[in-house]
């Protein structure tokens, strides 16, 4: 019995991640079916909720997927971060604009100017090593870019930049 429902369980995945597929090549955003976990604002053209776009952990997982090992001074050693560019969650909601305020869940705030997300490949992860990312260990979603592929982004202004625990996104034009 547990089997089948192993089975039933997997099969509505994958038909609610092709149905997402689906509605973003017709430029439809599909609301999310489970806990949103990143919500995005401002200078967007597509929306699925009051509050703007929302994402569940099913839609983010279900974008382009991308990993950097890259070191970074919150971790002693090299880790490897996976989750979608920062680009294709843009381009996911139409945003436009010139800057990114990306908040947290303690209500830190940084701007990312949105042509970070244009020149670097940085990725909005929400796996580390393989595994998701606790809220206790900066997740669920945690920007970070390529430290090591492009040394001069080693610096506090990037740091800065490189928000963990992110909740929203709000594009400024």
């Amino acid at each position: 019995m547990q089997f089948m429902s192993r089975i039933v369980a997997a099969f509505a995945l994958i038909f609610s991640l092709s149905s997402w597929q689906a509605d973003a090549d017709s430029g439809a955003l599909p609301p999310p079916q489970g806990t949103p976990i990143l919500t995005m604002t401002g200078a967007i053209a597509k929306t699925n909720a009051d509050a703007g776009a929302q994402f569940d952990a099913a839609m983010i997982a279900a974008l382009p997927r991308h990993a950097i090992t890259t070191g970074t001074p919150w971790y002693d050693e090299p880790r490897t971060f996976e989750g979608p560019l920062l680009r294709d969650v843009l381009a996911a909601v139409g945003a436009s604009g010139k800057t990114l305020t990306v908040a947290a869940l303690n209500d830190y705030a940084s701007d990312v100017p949105f042509s970070d997300a244009l020149t670097y490949d940085v990725v909005i992860a929400d796996r580390i090593d393989g595994q998701p990312i606790p809220i206790r260990d900066r997740g669920p979603l945690f920007i970070i870019y390529p430290f090591d592929q492009v040394p001069a982004l080693k610096s506090e202004q990037y740091y800065q930049r490189s928000v963990w625990q992110v909740k929203s996104i709000k594009v400024q034009p």
